[in-house]
């Protein structure tokens, strides 16, 4: 069999676990990342499968627009079809590249119109009061916590940027942490007083509680942000702190200061943009903070209300006046 043949032969199953693979060790894709293809792309293969189509030579574009069509009568929103349909593109485009087929049929179906939300920020204000305010009757664990929003709000870090940091990611000396983004892409954000304040409260804390350990003794872990009472050290593993729990520290401090109900830890990477922007900040130095590849991207995170856009206008162009 020759190797066109056998790469047209290959199950629509199995090139599926062949893309995941690539991903997750070539690719360097991140957990959530994998986990959401993974679902959208099983989910695919499994539709074809139940249409006799379990080739890729085979699928259409059309194809694809009916199975978009199922997601719809599930009940799904158009981010939710959206999100299947990205999943789709980047596998096709591999199997294009691969020589897998010989056109990419995802390319001719269209993006699910999306309404356009610009999120929900909190002034800087509110969020001063958020972070200056975590006291003993709102946290589990008040200087942990403490940093955890000084680190989310004053560097604009994702929460899995955030789990995933090391001690050793902090540099101390260049008041910056190296952050691991998207892709394995790495970037370094400046540490700023307030969160190197909150930081060296909260280590002190973590070595003293480490130096109990599970086990009656000295402990140790390469995680930043450790879990309360170190859960999984006894076994070999880190106790690091997950995004989950982040999320429910995140919320739980948020509310208690009169803060909406679906505040998250994304919110403060939002409010970070904006209110950087608001200060004057160059959309592009805010790009690189943010670590996103795209300046469209930035734009989507930052808001600018009718009258800072008015205020903006007035004082700068020639015919304003």
């Amino acid at each position: 069999m020759s190797s066109t043949a056998a790469r047209t032969s290959s199950s629509v199953g199995e090139l599926v676990e062949a893309y995941l693979g690539v991903l997750a060790h070539e690719r360097g894709a991140s957990a959530h990342t994998l986990r959401a293809y993974r679902r959208e792309l099983r989910s695919f293969a499994a539709w074809l499968a139940t249409h006799g189509n379990r080739r890729v030579n085979r699928i259409e574009h059309t194809h694809i627009r009916a199975y978009l069509g199922t997601l719809y009568e599930r009940g799904l929103s158009k981010a939710s079809a959206a999100r299947a349909l990205a999943a789709i593109r980047s596998w096709f485009k591999w199997l294009a590249r691969a020589g897998h087929v010989e056109q990419n049929a995802a390319s001719l179906v269209a993006t699910p119109r999306l309404p356009k939300h610009l999120p929900r920020v909190p002034s800087i204000e509110q969020m001063n009061r958020v972070v200056d305010s975590v006291r003993d009757d709102d946290a589990s664990w008040p200087a942990r916590d403490r940093a955890i929003l000084e680190m989310l709000y004053g560097c604009g870090i994702r929460n899995a940027e955030l789990t995933a940091l090391n001690l050793d990611d902090i540099h101390w000396a260049n008041e910056a942490i190296l952050v691991r983004g998207k892709g394995q892409k790495q970037r370094y954000v400046p540490l700023g007083d307030a969160a190197a304040e909150a930081l060296r409260a909260y280590l002190a804390e973590r070595a003293t509680r480490l130096t109990a350990g599970p086990r009656e003794k000295s402990a140790s872990t390469p995680a930043l942000f450790v879990n309360l009472r170190l859960r999984g050290l006894a076994t070999g593993g880190q106790a690091r702190l997950t995004t989950r729990s982040v999320g429910r520290i995140v919320k739980r401090i948020a509310m208690l200061r009169g803060l909406p109900s679906d505040v998250h830890p994304h919110t403060l990477r939002h409010a970070f943009g904006t209110h950087l922007l608001e200060e004057g900040a160059d959309l592009r130095a805010i790009q690189e903070l943010l670590g996103h590849e795209r300046l469209s991207t930035t734009q989507r995170y930052t808001q600018l209300t009718t009258a800072q856009l008015t205020e903006v206008y007035d004082r700068t162009h020639p015919r304003a006046k």
